[in-house]
């Protein structure tokens, strides 16, 4: 059995997130976190099941693969908008428009919720279309990837998106399981009514608008924006960015690109996707949800980014920019870009099955709802979610670890009142996000440093300040409303100022520790003076 582990179950993410953390190599810290993995559950070296794990990781599961696949394309494609000028042509139309360190980051902050249909897509158009106008205003990368990451997850949790479908269908499962169906709302509206309740996903989002507009930071987050506006660094020295767009890539090919060398490929993408996904969820009488639950969006994921290397390559043959052998020869040089990115979200996928065989969400789950109660459920759900959700790096495998346990405990405690259930459902999806959020081993935690072209463990150092005190905010949320019973309606607004409350205090704390600005972008220099990578 699984449980069986026990507390050993525990060793191999954690080790991973800790080595990770402490020495910043992210990919040896993984692949030594699979290994120990693998010794611990085969009792011998363990070489043979590490790379089980880690050849299963990429071949087993077919949403993996088609993530993959969409990964490496998306690097050509951003390869060939690079060298055709396009990434020149949106900054140099953007920047008279977006003229500031709040600018750029109120941009990509809308972006991030706008574009809310999945987290991959999300960072990677975002991060794609804001990473050099960023630049311009001497936004560390750091505070890009914290901004990516910080609406992508959050808002896919809750937006039109696989991850709904994923997650009502947890829910629908649980519902016959149990016998309860009729008995409760569908599990659509289940999930509509918990949404109040993913107070972590809510207050994530709001906590980005509130250092974006307050201009204040704290933590790592602070020491890198006071370089990047001191300096112009926008990366760390000696930092390991994702992405080397210039120096793996080269000078773009045209000096004054039209701005369609960035719209048409990103619109074919975007068109495609989203086309796509409504092409395999339609039929006749279907509803939105129905629609959604039938879909495929790695599938369309796919699609989409084929579409934007196809166009891009139109182009540059249209306009006599490229020869056919040089954008193929960009094209691979694009896959190249996304190696790193794609070397560590495989070893991200591996500690997640490690973590799976050994029982560890089981495990943790057993011991944090010993002691439940009506009024001290929806924060031990929350809070055994959060830790789950982060020592394994994945909010859809913590979901799936806590659905079966999380709604016939709420169920049975809550008196069966499905309004209860719906409070339960929202903290657990709290709580998983929180790691898919800010964990090192989390595939969309790698993503968005790639695409912001910053260092990953740069990235996690300088984000798990905020992540955890949005934790906090999200804790003392739930633990009112289990003494008092308000609506979410009052308790989310008393989150924000909370949250508000808190960035004050850290920043001016922090910047008076280190005798720095607690406002770094209020001493944003006129010009750029990079010594970045691109």
């Amino acid at each position: 059995m699984a449980s069986d582990f026990g507390i050993l179950s525990l060793v191999p993410p954690l080790l991973a997130i800790v080595l990770a953390i402490v020495t910043r190599r992210a990919l040896l810290s993984l692949f030594l976190g699979v290994w120990v993995g693998g010794i611990i559950y085969s009792e011998s070296v363990g070489v043979a099941q590490t790379f089980d794990w880690i050849i299963a990781s990429i071949g087993k599961s077919t949403f993996n693969a088609k993530i993959l696949v969409f990964t490496l394309l998306l690097g050509a494609g951003i390869a060939l908008i690079w060298r055709l000028g396009g990434a020149l042509a949106i900054t140099r139309f953007a920047t008279g428009r977006i003229d500031s360190h709040r600018k750029i980051g109120a941009a990509a902050w809308l972006l991030g919720i706008i574009w809310n249909f999945d987290d991959y897509a999300n960072n990677a158009i975002v991060g794609s279309s804001m990473k050099d106008l960023a630049d311009n205003m001497n936004m560390s990368r750091e505070k890009l990837a914290y901004i990516l990451d910080s609406t992508a997850a959050p808002v896919a949790t809750m937006g039109i998106s696989s991850w709904v479908a994923f997650e009502i269908g947890l829910i629908a499962n649980q519902y016959k399981k149990l016998g309860i169906v009729g008995e409760t709302p569908s599990a659509a509206a289940t999930f509509l009514r918990s949404i109040p309740f993913n107070m972590y996903s809510l207050l994530a989002v709001a906590m980005v608008g509130v250092i974006v507009l307050t201009q204040r930071d704290f933590g790592e987050m602070l020491e890198a924006e006071n370089r990047a506006q001191r300096t112009g660094n926008v990366i760390r020295e000696n930092a390991r960015p994702l992405q080397n767009i210039k120096e793996d890539l080269g000078e773009p090919v045209l000096d004054d690109a039209p701005l369609r060398m960035f719209i048409a490929p990103v619109f074919a993408l975007v068109v495609v996707v989203i086309g796509g996904a409504v092409m395999m969820g339609y039929a006749p009488g279907r509803t939105t949800v129905e629609m959604i639950n039938n879909t495929n969006i790695a599938t369309a994921l796919v699609w989409g980014s084929f579409a934007m290397v196809a166009t891009a390559i139109v182009l540059a043959l249209i306009e006599d920019a490229m020869t056919l052998d040089e954008t193929m020869d960009t094209v691979i040089d694009g896959f190249g870009t996304m190696l790193t990115a794609v070397s560590i979200l495989v070893l991200a996928w591996s500690i997640g099955s490690v973590a799976t065989a050994l029982g560890t969400g089981t495990y943790v789950t057993s011991y944090a709802t010993g002691v439940v109660s009506p009024m001290v459920l929806p924060i031990i759900i929350f809070l055994t979610s959060a830790f789950i959700s982060f020592a394994i790096g994945t909010s859809w495998g913590t979901m799936s670890i806590m659905t079966p346990i999380v709604i016939p405990l709420a169920w049975n405690i809550g008196s069966s009142s499905p309004q209860f259930v719906s409070v339960a459902i929202g903290a657990m999806f709290s709580g998983a996000i929180f790691g898919d959020n800010c964990s090192p081993i989390s595939d969309t935690t790698v993503l968005a440093s790639t695409f912001a072209g910053s260092d990953h463990i740069d990235h996690v150092r300088t984000q798990m300040y905020y992540a955890f005190t949005v934790l906090l905010a999200t804790a003392v949320m739930f633990l009112l409303y289990g003494v008092t019973n308000l609506s979410p309606l009052l308790l989310l607004p008393a989150g924000v100022v909370t949250l508000v409350v808190l960035v004050y205090a850290f920043s001016e704390w922090d910047a008076h520790r280190k005798d720095l600005s607690a406002k770094p972008a209020s001493n944003q220099m006129s010009t750029s003076n990079l010594t970045s990578d691109d």
